[in-house]
């Protein structure tokens, strides 16, 4: 009695679906468009600055003398070395004739370009102008927690109008 039930069932499907054909799938692709990869960076860039960056926050900065600033956990002696100018920068961003909002961005992108490319001092050139990235760009420095250290650069990499920036690599060994 099943296999009765069954045909009559398979033989009233057959009619009912007589000259059906199947769709084609020739338009839509339902998967995930690739992400352009330019676009991916300045998210994290972005991420970044505005993660570490805050235009509140006050450390504590010499107000006489060189632009300097060292973390705790750092020996005076690196500090010393960045003045003298033993470290050779790798990198060198300049920052002349940039916004703050721009300036933060490609700050964050240098720092993380130091890490990347493991190396661990860069130069900074904010320029003189009206000051607001002389004043702004140390405080900013001083916050992100790759940042060693920072001295104004000695004149051949720019003087009063630049920082020798000292960079937390890791656990990678120094090179010279």
């Amino acid at each position: 009695m099943k296999n009765k039930d069954t045909s009559e069932d398979q033989d009233l499907f057959s009619s009912m679906t007589k000259g059906i054909e199947p769709f084609t799938q020739d338009k839509r692709h339902f998967r995930a468009e690739p992400k352009d990869k330019k676009v991916i960076e300045e998210k994290t860039q972005q991420l970044h600055a505005d993660s570490y960056f805050s235009d509140t926050y006050q450390p504590h900065l010499p107000s006489e003398g060189p632009m300097r600033w060292s973390r705790d956990d750092i020996d005076s002696f690196e500090l010393k070395r960045l003045r003298r100018g033993d470290y050779q920068p790798d990198l060198l961003l300049d920052l002349h004739g940039m916004r703050q909002s721009e300036a933060k961005l490609e700050l964050a992108a240098l720092i993380q370009a130091c890490i990347k490319q493991q190396s661990h001092c860069c130069c900074v050139m904010h320029g003189h102008g009206t000051g607001i990235l002389k004043q702004n760009i140390p405080m900013w420095l001083a916050q992100h927690p790759h940042v060693k250290a920072f001295h104004k650069a000695p004149k051949e990499w720019g003087g009063d109008a630049a920082l020798l920036v000292l960079i937390d690599i890791g656990d990678q060994p120094y090179r010279r």
